[in-house]
């Protein structure tokens, strides 16, 4: 049978896996991620977890038809309920809302510790989740950002968080919370590299808060309200600027 292909999105996720390290993937769909990650050496073992037994089924059936039963286990799974500490070391949980992969790390903390890396695609909220990520001591080690099909993804790789209260604000971020701020917002590894897709992605955020000024202008709303909104984007176009001159 012919292997498996990937999205360039899902590519990107597979390929931040440390290669060798046995893979937890929560919400694995139709179980394309697991059987490419086997297929490709990249890990020697893979638990394919999904909350829905739909695509949990599918999964089963592709797992089966690539010949991979002993190296791909499937899993009905809300979230990491139904996963043992130590059975892998590396979480993928992508193509799912930052705030429900929030809930996901977060809800039972006690086993995403265990994990020695996670690799991350919100899909959404991602600010937020940055944030979520330092505040939970989790230290992002690598990023890439693509764009696929006219929209822009973020994939993280990061070291794993830490166990409630352990967790205590660094020197740096004390000092200087504005550039916290501007990292949680496109990422510390994002701003460092500088690549050309990422400089896209700005142009094309910055292009959008510019049309959202303008039609302020031309709204019937109050003055107050147009005040109030005109301030709340030009802070957000103060940022991506802020962002652009990395590249200058």
């Amino acid at each position: 049978m012919r292997p498996v292909v990937l999205s360039e999105r899902l590519r990107t996720v597979a390929h931040m896996v440390t290669a060798g390290n046995t893979v937890c993937d929560v919400g694995c769909d139709h179980g394309f991620v697991p059987v490419y990650l086997v297929q490709r050496g990249i890990s020697p073992r893979v638990l394919a977890m999904d909350l829905r037994e739909g695509p949990l089924r599918a999964a089963r059936e592709h797992v089966a038809a690539y010949g991979l039963e002993k190296q791909i286990e499937t899993r009905l799974s809300d979230g990491l309920h139904n996963y043992k500490s130590g059975e892998a070391e590396t979480l993928i949980c992508a193509g799912m809302g930052g705030g429900l992969m929030m809930r996901i790390l977060d809800e039972e903390r006690e086993k995403t510790v265990s994990f020695r890396e996670l690799v991350l695609q919100p899909q959404s909220e991602i600010e937020k989740f940055r944030r979520f990520l330092r505040e939970s001591g989790g230290r992002i080690l690598d990023e890439e950002i693509l764009e696929e099909d006219g929209k822009f993804y973020q994939v993280i790789r990061a070291a794993g968080v830490q166990p409630r209260g352990d967790r205590m604000p660094s020197d740096a971020e004390s000092r200087n919370e504005e550039l916290c701020k501007l990292e949680d917002r496109y990422g510390s590894v994002l701003l460092r590299k500088k690549t050309s897709v990422f400089l896209s992605f700005l142009e094309r955020e910055a292009a959008v808060y510019e049309e959202i000024l303008a039609n302020l202008r031309k709204e019937g709303l109050t003055e107050e309200k147009r005040k109030v909104r005109y301030a709340q984007v030009e802070v957000l176009l103060a940022d991506n600027r802020q962002a652009c001159r990395w590249f200058t």
